[in-house]
């Protein structure tokens, strides 16, 4: 009976509770066991969590320091039109050989909203195309114009009337038989685009045909209020410049990360 009794406490006390198995001192300490594993466990659990929410703050906001960064670094050329050419001796209505001067309007637009352009002496040239061959065969230079150097403001407009004088014996040879002749404007310039500092020149040249009419004035295209001048030259971007500045940050973004 005895032995009964001992092994029936022994594996009673096997699968009772330490908290009954242990001494009233040491209760507190057995009983939090547990909970500091759990609070440990939950508080590396919401340290991660910050840890990823800071991370893809910090990603987004240096996103937006490249975009606007770039947009900084990129610069486009100034568009260059003329929207006004008159040659008064072409004009039959005034019936006058005399007036050798042609007019013209030019149009400089800085399509950049945070950069300036500073402008070198903007020299324009005036050619007329002979008539054999509808004006394709040869041309001959009339004269030229400069226009002192100035600075335009951000997204900015100017414009800037000229005048050429010209040889009218070098004018009769491009006229056609119903009084029209072709001629082509081209402009040369050297441009500093203005944001923080200074950048280097780039050299502009630009240029394009305008049709003269019987009355003098220049044809202009339908729907089209002013001819652009135009160049064949590859427009320069920056695409490799945001390309390293994004690649940059995805490594900085893993180290942050990873530490």
């Amino acid at each position: 009976m005895k032995w009964s009794l001992y092994f029936l406490k022994k594996k009673w006390s096997s699968y009772s509770s330490p908290l009954l198995r242990t001494s009233p001192e040491n209760r507190t300490q057995v009983d939090m066991r547990p909970f500091s594993g759990r609070r440990s466990r939950r508080s590396r659990r919401v340290s991660n969590k910050e840890c990823c929410c800071y991370c893809s703050c910090f990603f987004f906001i240096l996103v937006g320091v490249a975009i606007y960064i770039s947009q900084g670094f990129r610069t486009d050329n100034p568009k260059c039109s003329v929207d006004y050419f008159y040659v008064p001796a072409l004009n039959r209505t005034l019936n006058s050989t005399t007036n050798s001067t042609l007019y013209f309007n030019l149009k400089l637009a800085n399509p950049n909203g945070g950069i300036g352009i500073n402008y070198n002496d903007v020299k324009v040239n005036v050619t007329v195309f002979d008539a054999v061959g509808n004006g394709s065969q040869s041309s001959h230079l009339l004269g030229d114009t400069t226009i002192q150097r100035f600075y335009q403001g951000y997204a900015k407009a100017a414009e800037k009337p000229g005048h050429v004088d010209y040889n009218m014996t070098v004018v009769s040879q491009g006229v056609f038989p119903n009084a029209t002749a072709v001629f082509r404007i081209d402009l040369v310039t050297a441009v500093r685009f203005k944001n923080v500092f200074l950048s280097k020149r780039r050299e502009i040249r630009v240029g394009a045909r305008a049709l003269v009419d019987e009355n003098g004035s220049m044809v202009l295209p339908k729907k089209e209020k002013d001819i652009a001048l135009v160049s064949m030259a590859p427009q320069q971007g920056c695409c490799s410049l945001v390309l390293l500045i994004l690649g940059n940050f995805l490594v900085l973004i893993n180290l942050v990360t990873f530490l």
